[in-house]
């Protein structure tokens, strides 16, 4: 396949991405998304450089004419099981009680804004606990006893898992949907987001 129909490929797979995320927005903000859940949730796969981040950035702006209101957090710094801790604030009586987690002080000022949990796979299980209760209930409490509303953000969840698989769809040694079949299958460790 030519370079140039790759590429416009690509680039309709990146908009069918955006289109999603803003039919999910345009649904909650009419009422008609679910009440105790954030505003959308979504898990972005595909190699390095498609534009996964930059469609989160590009959302952000949309949203909120605003770059601050992306709150982006790097799940290769959580693969430990204590690193929890630092998303929602150290229990009482700990160092670093005082200041707060890393995601729900931020979320707690400013309540809307875009989620970015970037390389979601590096992070460790009890982290993906601790995102599946936002997911599910729209809140989670903080190591101060706090509860931080989740509903109107939008999560983005951005991995590479499957990438080779994307890319053989995408150059045409294999169709999509079996790249598709294929991708779902090395992300079934995330089985409760997808």
């Amino acid at each position: 396949m030519h370079w140039r129909k790759r590429r416009t490929k690509l680039v309709k797979l990146v908009w069918l991405k955006y289109a999603a995320v803003a039919e999910a927005v345009l649904r909650s903000r009419a009422g008609l998304g679910r009440p105790q859940q954030p505003t959308g949730s979504f898990l972005f796969l595909g190699p390095t450089g498609v534009g996964k981040t930059e469609l989160a950035k590009a959302l952000v702006e949309q949203l909120f004419d605003e770059k601050n209101q992306l709150v982006r957090v790097d799940m290769s710094e959580y693969m430990e099981q204590h690193s929890v801790s630092r998303l929602i604030c150290a229990p009482p009586g700990y160092v670093g009680h005082e200041e707060g987690g890393q995601l729900t002080e931020a979320v707690r000022r400013r309540p809307y804004s875009v989620l970015l949990f970037n390389e979601v796979e590096k992070a460790h299980t009890s982290v993906f606990n601790t995102l599946l209760q936002v997911l599910d209930d729209g809140r989670l409490t903080d190591g101060q006893g706090r509860a931080v509303d989740f509903r109107n953000t939008v999560i983005i969840m951005t991995s590479n898992l499957g990438a080779e698989h994307l890319l053989t769809g995408l150059f045409g040694k294999s169709s999509m949907q079996v790249a598709r079949d294929r991708v779902m299958q090395v992300v079934c460790f995330l089985t409760p987001f997808v």
